[in-house]
């Protein structure tokens, strides 16, 4: 059965263009009714304009379909409130948020200053925090609502050259999970994604033209639709991009137990690759199932 998102109403932001422009038309052409959020600045974050959200705007309603355009700062607690207030008082509602916004202020971490870390940070992480808790409590109180974040590959494996990335998306996981958690009972899910698409977010990165071809945000869009539709579960991460598909997990190996009175450095260095194998990791559920694993893990012997 083919996905429906008819009265639904999005807010996506950083939909000016790359991936969010394209979830912002899949979902128009769904019946989805869409704020196209972009600031329309530079990839560092710098500058702005309307042109770019209302060209996507322009695109969604030659189409047919219902969409408005907004120029907050994710990092701008008042503007994003305000965004929100728009769209409420034009469809009465909001459904779905996608936190997609995101600058770059590539560095090796011995060249990054301060501010290009915080810079980076506010935009990725803090920009998801303030426009979520913009729509969590309208959320909560229809009984019904869908966001997702965004994270990264560089965020969960590490990138050479993007520490402030990588620390930010890497935080919206931690984010994500227990928004999961905390709007599960209300009909709140919370999901995640992990795009690799060609955008403008990565044209200075090293990949082949043939590869970068195959990299459309098209390949991406399928996934983010399908973990903010009404068919989507919760506390879910995929990685998607160039017609992959997988799920990405932080996992817990089944580790050892030790006595306290045995438990010294020399401990943990003579039994290091136990402790690491991976046969039989688990996924916990919450962080408090970490220390339930501690307490049941097998003895070091």
């Amino acid at each position: 059965m083919a996905l429906s998102f008819e009265n639904r109403v999005a807010i996506v932001t950083g939909a000016g263009g790359g991936l969010g422009r394209r979830y912002a038309l899949d979902l128009a052409a769904r019946g989805c009714r869409v704020v196209v959020n972009d600031l329309g600045g530079a990839r560092d974050g710098t500058g702005g304009s309307a042109s770019m959200a209302e060209s996507v705007v322009a695109e969604i309603k030659a189409a047919g379909g219902s969409a408005m355009a907004d120029t907050a700062s994710v990092t701008d607690a008042e503007a994003v409130e305000a965004m929100v207030a728009r769209a409420v008082d034009r469809w009465g509602r909001i459904d779905i948020l996608i936190n997609n916004a995101g600058i770059l202020r590539d560095r090796t971490f011995a060249k990054m200053t301060l501010d290009d870390f915080r810079a980076v940070l506010e935009v990725h992480l803090m920009g998801s925090v303030i426009c979520t808790k913009a729509v969590w409590e309208r959320m909560r109180a229809a009984g019904y609502g869908r966001v997702l974040m965004t994270t990264s590959s560089s965020g969960l494996f590490g990138n050479f050259g993007q520490a402030n990335y990588a620390a930010a998306k890497m935080a919206i996981v931690g984010l994500m999970k227990t928004l999961a958690l905390e709007g599960a009972k209300s009909g709140v899910h919370v999901n995640a994604i992990a795009p690799v698409a060609a955008t403008r977010m990565t044209e200075n990165l090293p990949i082949p033209a043939e590869i970068l071809a195959r990299l459309g945000p098209e390949t991406v869009s399928p996934a983010a639709l399908w973990l903010v539709s009404q068919e989507a579960p919760t506390g879910v991460m995929l990685a998607a991009g160039g017609g992959g598909l997988a799920a990405a997990h932080v996992t817990l190996t089944r580790g050892i137990s030790v006595a306290a009175d045995q438990l010294t450095p020399e401990t943990v260095a003579a039994h290091i690759d136990r402790i690491r194998d991976r046969d039989g990791e688990t996924v916990p559920e919450t962080g408090a199932a970490q220390l339930q694993g501690a307490l049941s893990a097998p003895a070091a012997g």
